[in-house]
């Protein structure tokens, strides 16, 4: 199982390393909330280990970020014992919280807590609209032609923004929730550089480009993912 664990706290994050380790969980490590908002969406860890108080973004803010598009375990570790802090984390969208100092003990009954809640929790791995086949897991993009299957080369900010629509089917994607992901709060007004990585989605993936089916636009809001009526079957059943 994969989790990410994030706290600027360098012999915290070595002590939670070693700890989780050995208990068979596989880890990555973050000292900002950039750096973890960055693994979440590259490494798609089964849990979420998370302080509030760090640099870059905080841990709501990473919370806030993440819960835009995905449904990944949030446990939040934090030395603030304030009831106020509690609640902000849980009304952001944690799945629980943990106060410093804690037991070995407790934070492991908590992880096996959270991992049972999410274990009957569907993930869609492959996406199929129109001749794209997108496979979420292996990051691989499949487009079909005359001549067979080939593959499609995206970018990193490409493939998260991608990832955001396609895992949220016919949700609105707001331009702030897009830019906050990619780029961080403080780029949160670059819509311009939002619609280029659109139109070169688009351009990859759209059997007309000028004509989108699939990736389409909210104007002054956002974005969502339109499915493929063919494809809407096969894309509700879990792979085997």
């Amino acid at each position: 199982m994969k989790l990410v664990v994030a706290d600027d706290d360098p012999q915290m994050l070595g002590a939670l390393r070693i700890m989780l380790s050995a208990h068979g969980y596989s880890v990555s490590l973050a000292r900002n909330g950039k750096e973890a908002l960055d693994l979440i969406v590259n490494e798609h860890p089964d849990l979420v280990v998370l302080d509030l108080g760090m640099p870059r973004l905080s841990g709501i803010e990473v919370i806030e970020a993440i819960r835009g598009w995905n449904t990944v375990p949030i446990l939040v570790v934090s030395g603030r014992t304030d009831s106020a802090d509690k609640v902000g984390a849980l009304d952001a969208g944690a799945d629980d919280y943990v106060a410093k100092p804690f037991s070995a003990d407790e934070l492991l009954a908590r992880i096996r807590a959270l991992t049972r809640r999410a274990a009957g929790a569907v993930d869609i791995p492959v996406v199929r609209f129109a001749d794209v086949s997108v496979d979420l897991g292996n990051k691989i993009v499949l487009i079909r032609t005359d001549a067979g299957e080939h593959p499609v080369r995206l970018t990193p900010t490409e493939w998260q923004i991608l990832t955001l629509l396609l895992r949220n089917p016919r949700k609105l994607i707001t331009q702030r929730t897009i830019l906050t992901d990619i780029r961080g709060p403080q780029h949160v007004g670059d819509s311009g550089y939002l619609r280029l990585y659109i139109a070169q989605l688009r351009k990859k993936l759209e059997p007309d480009p000028s004509r989108p089916q699939f990736i389409l636009t909210e104007p002054g809001m956002g974005y969502r993912f339109q499915p493929d009526p063919e494809h809407e079957a096969d894309a509700g059943a879990p792979s085997e």
